[in-house]
């Protein structure tokens, strides 16, 4: 279950409820709504413990963004290897790594500027 008040935007409740779902860790969403030049509203960052992990966060997604807003993806990236997948829906984009390769690239530094909010997720 979802602890924290998300915005008041049901593509980012919808995408943080399907993480929940298959139990999806580390959960941060970034707003860049007030930074100038940026490429979409909202990060939402997550970590698979596997490939297999992400794949399922990866259809979760995908699955229940589909069934209960009638969205799809603009486009998707890395679903070969489930190592890190992006997932864009234009105003928000998802990415999903392995634990890994989410510290090597570390999103959340490159965009210090944006508000952070970890998203608590109850077991």
């Amino acid at each position: 279950m979802v602890e924290t008040k998300l915005p008041q935007t049901k593509l980012v409740q919808k995408i943080v409820s399907s993480i929940d779902e298959v139990k999806g860790i580390d959960v941060n969403l970034l707003d860049l709504r007030k930074i100038n030049n940026t490429v979409c509203g909202f990060f939402v960052i997550c970590t698979g413990t596997s490939n297999t992990h992400v794949a399922a966060i990866t259809n979760s997604i995908k699955k229940n963004v589909s069934k209960t807003l009638k969205e799809k993806p603009y486009s998707m990236e890395g679903i070969e290897n489930q190592e890190w997948v992006l997932m864009d829906y234009v105003d928000v984009v998802v990415h999903i790594f392995l634990k890994n390769v989410r510290e090597f690239y570390d999103i959340e530094n490159l965009w210090g500027d944006a508000k952070i909010s970890e998203i608590k997720i109850k077991a």
